[in-house]
């Protein structure tokens, strides 16, 4: 999709099909002029007779501009010039965004934990009217608050979480990723958000793929990196362990990353609208109103003048 004059063009390679309709009317239009191709139908002297007793008319290749017209429009149609739908946003069950806050000890008890807590309730704001729903693991993972458009509600929830919410020690990212997607899946949600809070302890290949699933699944993954606990007082160096992994994970689920303090790569990409999120598939119906329909009924009109006789 690209934007023009106020327009998004949901498929924009069928522009190429302008250009193609103008070199085949140059070409029609040249070959139309005169008597076209009765030459080759009609013995030459034959035709010359038939051309002294008035019985030919040259032709103005009118048909062949005509033609053109009617290419030029329905190949306009195929582009999808499109406008957003006022009420796209009310179909909320398409786009719900998932927090997964991790509540392991070395990020309950990291000093970068409340800002963490800030990184979720923000991305829940970013995620404007969409339902967010918050999902805590450690050990195990639980869905804390099911998908709701209540800020306040989640505010409420994130605020209450520490390390002593989960009685499972340890971290396990894959468990929380596989909740999220099988929330996702039961909502019939095509185009959600996950946003991955953690310090990256625990990414093994059954987070990995899980987020293949997730990406497969037509959602998308992002991750925000907490310093954790035994890593705030190391010296100056190579980033931290935990925070590759994170990143890598979002590369595969096909989001954004971030650090907590530095939320906004994240949140950019969570604030898309709803058009943005789902873009040209099955759903495109309710989320764009498609011009190319009234270009084909205009493109009708000239196509008529190709039926008349005597042209």
């Amino acid at each position: 999709m690209i934007e023009l004059l106020g327009l998004t063009l949901l498929r924009p390679w069928w522009l190429l099909g302008l250009p193609l309709a103008i070199a085949i009317a140059f070409v029609a239009v040249k070959r139309s002029g005169g008597v076209g191709d009765w030459r080759r139908a009609v013995d030459a002297h034959l035709l010359d007779a038939i051309a002294r007793r008035g019985g030919v008319v040259a032709g103005k290749g009118r048909g062949a501009l005509v033609a053109a017209t009617v290419s030029a429009l329905i190949a306009l149609a195929l582009v999808g010039p499109a406008v957003e739908r006022s009420d796209a946003s009310s179909f909320r069950n398409l786009d719900t965004m998932i927090v997964l806050l991790d509540l392991s000890r070395s990020v309950a008890e990291s000093p970068e934990f409340r800002d963490a807590k800030l990184a979720a309730l923000s991305a829940a704001e970013a995620a404007g009217t969409r339902q967010v729903a918050v999902i805590a693991f450690a050990g195990d993972a639980y869905l804390v608050a099911p998908p709701t458009t209540d800020r306040k509600g989640l505010e409420t929830t994130l605020f209450a979480l520490d390390g002593q919410t989960i009685p499972d020690a340890g971290s396990a990212p894959a468990r929380a990723l596989g909740l999220a997607r099988k929330t996702l899946k039961d909502a019939g949600v095509v185009g959600g958000d996950v946003v991955l809070i953690s310090d990256g302890g625990g990414i093994d290949d059954g987070a990995r793929g899980e987020a293949r699933g997730l990406a497969s699944d037509g959602q998308s993954l992002s991750t925000l990196y907490v310093t954790p606990k035994t890593a705030t007082d190391a010296p100056p160096g190579p980033r931290q362990a935990g925070r590759p992994e994170l990143e890598a994970l979002a590369t595969i689920g096909g989001g954004a990353t971030a650090g907590v303090e530095t939320p906004e790569a994240v949140n950019e990409r969570l604030g898309r609208n709803v058009a943005e999120r789902l873009g040209p598939g099955a759903f495109s119906s309710l989320v764009w109103y498609d011009y190319g329909r009234w270009l084909l009924a205009l493109a009708a009109v000239p196509a008529l003048l190709l039926f008349r006789r005597g042209g």
